[in-house]
């Protein structure tokens, strides 16, 4: 059913996935460090700043938001023991024939094209920095989606950031 008289929220969207974010302390600046590692090759020269402004840029949009959200939500779910089985146990043990983490992750990285695509599966090997603490985390808190999610933006930001010096 499509309301027509529905407006998007993008404010209250940008900052539930801001808070969110913050609760599992990750912020926008970790982001920029993996997307400034992932770059220092191609862009020596770019501050960490502009890494930084491109990371906030990219959360901004709807596309990313709503696969943030998503992947939040089922990453909370899962840890509250909220959903049916054998959902839970599957999302609960991060397995890795599920996939659909790594589908909602190429979403985001599919928004700047071929160059996302490939960053992020650069990125989901090496693991590095916030995402690797994320993955390897394994206290009472479920980050099966989230990781990724991390990985995803960092890939967009990188991409952007060649599209933008090609």
């Amino acid at each position: 059913m499509n309301n027509a008289s529905f407006k998007y929220p993008d404010q209250a969207a940008y900052e539930l996935v801001t808070a969110q974010l913050a609760a599992k302390n990750i912020t926008y600046k970790d982001i920029a460090v993996i997307t400034k590692e992932l770059q220092k090759q191609y862009l020596p020269d770019v501050p960490l700043s502009e890494f930084e402004a491109e990371t906030q840029d990219v959360l901004h949009k709807r596309e990313v938001m709503n696969n943030v959200m998503v992947a939040l939500e089922l990453d909370r779910l899962a840890t509250a023991h909220e959903l049916k089985e054998p959902l839970e146990s599957i999302i609960c043990n991060d397995a890795g024939v599920f996939g659909v983490d790594e589908g909602l992750a190429l979403n985001i990285a599919n928004i700047y094209g071929t160059i996302g695509v490939t960053n992020y599966g650069y990125v989901d090997k090496v693991k590095e920095g916030i995402i690797k603490r994320l993955d390897e985390e394994k206290g009472d808190e479920v980050n099966t989606f989230i990781d990724d999610i991390i990985g995803a933006i960092a890939a967009a930001v990188a991409a952007k950031m060649a599209h933008k010096y090609a």
